[in-house]
């Protein structure tokens, strides 16, 4: 079985730098927005969550697809919906600083954008860990939304571990 190819770029930010990767995916940004935010549809695609949610708020999420699956504390820093979701997830690994950017695509799609923020003072270590990460669980969001068989986490990692360490020492702006 080949490996998906990576799609993360790096962008500059005020704050540092930020890992960029992008979807399309089928359905209107309303139910996009909802299977990004909602507890039984997120469970489809990388955990429930449990609290009361909000901007300022902190819920509880369980990274369901993760060795161990802990609940983990998840401050809700921005909520906008359908355009814009910013988190940032605390676990063992450290903080996760993630942005959430939809827009309309052609013929009932919608695009999503993900950002994982990365300041200056820490830099882009661990990008190798980060990026196939996050490319796996933005092809996991899109087999749930299209009804497709779930990817299998091996296809990324450490397939795409060299890619992403590739960017961090080039300092890729693509």
């Amino acid at each position: 079985m080949t490996s998906p190819e990576p799609t993360g770029h790096l962008l500059p930010t005020a704050k540092g730098t930020a890992l960029t990767l992008h979807r399309t995916v089928l359905g209107s940004r309303a139910e996009v927005w909802a299977a990004l935010t909602e507890p039984e549809l997120t469970s489809r695609w990388v955990g429930p969550w449990r609290g009361e949610a909000g901007p300022g708020h902190t819920v509880e999420v369980q990274m369901s697809f993760e060795e161990g699956a802990p609940w983990s504390p998840l401050l809700i820093e921005a909520c906008e919906p359908p355009d814009r979701l910013a988190v940032s997830i605390n676990d063992d690994a450290g903080g996760w600083p993630v942005e959430l950017l939809l827009s309309e695509g052609d013929e009932g799609r919608t695009k999503v954008e993900l950002l994982h923020h990365l300041p200056a003072d820490v830099g882009q270590a661990g990008l190798g860990e980060i990026g196939p990460g996050w490319e796996f669980y933005l092809d996991m969001f899109v087999a749930a939304q299209h009804g497709s068989p779930r990817p299998s986490f091996e296809s990324y990692y450490p397939a795409q571990k060299a890619y992403f360490d590739t960017l961090a020492d080039r300092g890729d702006r693509g």
